[in-house]
């Protein structure tokens, strides 16, 4: 059974924290890892860095220009993951943008995963006729589970499509915006969130943006199954003198 279904039988109130590889420090990714879930995060999602993130805000694209700087590359990090099934068996879910997998070879991306224990990706810009057609059937062999964005102006018919293609759970874009940290759920959200729970879908949901405190976690399980946070923890992460230390102390935070 991939690890992502595994949690979702196992867990409610499902906590998914992102953070890019590479940063703060080039090697801090599996100490992040380790201290991610030590605290109690549910799943992880790792950004592969890339120079021009379309649909990040100001402090995740300040986080990849920083890894990239710091010398990140698609290479590096599956050399740091190397082995990382010794030592947890979180979910980890690598986050990206379709163009620097190409360049790496899908084919070879998707064998590398397989080899070191990746239960998901998330490649926003990458079509679903493209995936359905060209790599659904790689993916699908490797067990690895490719995860698609909704957001309110999504339609119900490519919902519904996107949910006959997924595996492992549907990323709901809180709003037509770009990520970042948000104190409140915003108005129409909820219209938006009561719509998709009608659709009865097969896929279970997670919900992404403007997550960032125990407020706003708490409204989104009201609605799906759990949430994903990523500007407030890279911030965290910018300003951390310890990072076991804090990561433990957000994610408590959060959860409540």
């Amino acid at each position: 059974m991939n690890r992502i279904d595994q949690v979702f039988q196992e867990k409610k109130n499902i906590l998914n924290i992102y953070f890019t590889a590479g940063y703060p420090k080039l090697g801090d990714t599996v100490k992040i890892i380790k201290a991610l879930e030590k605290g109690g995060a549910d799943l992880i999602e790792i950004g592969m860095p890339y120079s021009d993130p379309v649909a990040d805000g100001p402090t995740i694209q300040e986080s990849n220009m920083e890894a990239l700087e710091n010398g990140m590359t698609i290479t590096k990090l599956f050399e740091q993951l190397e082995g990382i099934r010794d030592h947890t068996n979180i979910p980890i879910i690598l986050m990206g943008y379709i163009n620097p997998v190409i360049q790496y070879g899908v084919e070879r991306f998707v064998e590398k995963c397989k080899a070191i224990g990746i239960d998901g990706t998330i490649l926003p810009d990458l079509p679903l006729p493209d995936f359905k057609r060209e790599y659904k059937a790689l993916f699908d062999k490797a067990g690895l589970y490719n995860i698609f964005l909704i957001s309110p102006q999504t339609s119900e018919e490519r919902i519904k499509q996107i949910d006959e293609a997924s595996n492992g759970f549907i990323y709901m874009v809180s709003s037509n915006s770009i990520t970042g940290a948000k104190d409140k759920i915003q108005e129409g959200q909820v219209e938006y969130y009561e719509r998709v729970k009608s659709y009865n879908l097969r896929n279970k949901k997670l919900i992404g943006f403007g997550i960032s405190n125990n407020e706003t976690f708490t409204n989104a399980c009201a609605y799906a199954e759990g949430a994903i946070i990523g500007s407030a923890f890279i911030k965290l992460l910018s300003q951390s003198d310890n990072l076991d230390k804090d990561i433990a102390e957000f994610v408590k935070s959060v959860k409540g």
